[in-house]
């Protein structure tokens, strides 16, 4: 078996209120009254309280930009490399505090015997990357194995948790880290097209840091075991989710049609996710779904026939982080073990979460 064993997430400096964003853009996108209006209700709607950012400038007037220039049309608009060079310098601080955390919440020489670093990105990369980065800030062994798991949108995750678990079945000794760090942010796209203010509206930076293990050895902490998973893909979707690098930034495509595709896909999906793990729907008493959006949880509520209270978790870090892509649901994972006590071990938590394909992913855990 393999065991998430710790976890622990992390968020820039930078906070901004969902109605402060609203206002930047309405600035740079030049939205006349009425459009403005449209703006401000679409962004009531995502039930996002606040969002973070690496950076600051969503807070600031024009005069005090750094990343964006100086002028009322951000004109000249930031290149890719320049994106580029603002996430090389921010992802690994990012992901060190992260690890930190995770640090914290178990002890402090948890990271001694590290056999694999697995990074998860689709918003930045560059060599040597962040995995060499990781090892040489940690001091691990130089001979450590690592993977990049890169460009798979909000199910990235998923991927870096199912390779950690094969991993562990492989060798009961292996200790693996994965580290998802997402800077959505800085591809902020200057056009009003409803595919990219929708994107706007909802995506956000943050990073987490999880470590799984194939040998508990009497860890004190409540753990979760990775019980099974289930990919599958939703070719009805393929054109209605996209991430592509443009000239100006990673451009996404995410149009209002995608509740709908994930309403008709998930039921198909969860099932044979639980029949594979012979585990009975009635078993499955938590969840941890990506909150990819309001519109989505909603779709998924009325898919599995699941209240509003049992996605309490998504909707929390919905609202105070928005969509951050692949490490929201290891925030939504962290929250539902913060909740966790004795009484919970034996529980069943079903998580997924959906990216461009469109991808379904699944998977069933157990606190232990």
């Amino acid at each position: 078996m393999s065991f998430i064993t710790a976890l622990g997430t992390a968020v820039p400096e930078n906070s901004f209120s969902q109605t402060k964003i609203a206002e930047f853009m309405i600035e740079a996108l030049r939205l006349d009254d009425t459009e403005s209006r449209k703006l401000r209700a679409l962004y009531r709607m995502t039930k996002i309280n606040k969002r973070h950012s690496v950076v600051n400038d969503y807070g600031r007037s024009v005069e005090d930009f750094e990343f964006y220039p100086k002028s009322s049309d951000l004109e000249p608009f930031p290149t890719v490399s320049r994106r580029m060079e603002l996430y090389k310098a921010t992802a690994l601080p990012l992901a060190l505090r992260a690890i930190e955390q995770l640090k914290i919440n178990t002890k402090p020489d948890i990271l001694q015997g590290i056999t694999h670093v697995i990074t998860v990105s689709c918003t930045g990369m560059y060599a040597p990357g962040l995995d060499i980065e990781l090892v040489k800030n940690l001091g691990l062994n130089t001979s450590v194995n690592r993977t990049a798991i890169n460009f798979m949108g909000c199910y990235g995750a998923f991927n870096g948790l199912k390779m950690a678990d094969t991993i562990c079945k492989a060798d009961i000794n292996a200790k693996v880290l994965v580290v998802s760090v997402e800077l959505c942010t800085i591809h902020f796209q200057k056009r009003t097209e409803e595919d990219f203010l929708l994107s706007n509206a909802l995506f956000a930076d943050g990073a987490a840091a999880v470590l799984v293990e194939g040998n508990l050895n009497e860890n004190p902490n409540r753990c979760l075991s990775l019980k099974s998973f289930f990919c599958d893909l939703y070719f009805e979707g393929e054109q209605d989710m996209a991430w592509a690098v443009a000239d100006f930034g990673f451009e996404m495509t995410l149009t209002s049609y995608i509740p709908k595709l994930v309403k008709n896909g998930i039921k198909s999906l969860t099932d044979r996710l639980l029949a594979n793990a012979k585990v009975s729907p009635e078993a499955v008493s938590l969840y941890a779904m990506h909150p990819g959006g309001k519109a989505i949880l909603e779709a998924i509520e009325n898919a599995l026939g699941i209240s509003r209270e049992d996605n309490r978790y998504s909707y929390r870090v919905l609202s105070e982080y928005g969509n951050m892509s692949s490490c929201t649901v290891l925030f939504v994972l962290g929250e539902v073990l913060k909740d966790m006590n004795v009484a919970d071990v034996g529980r069943n938590i079903l998580s997924c979460a959906f990216g461009p394909g469109l991808t379904l992913e699944s998977m069933i855990l157990e606190v232990v």
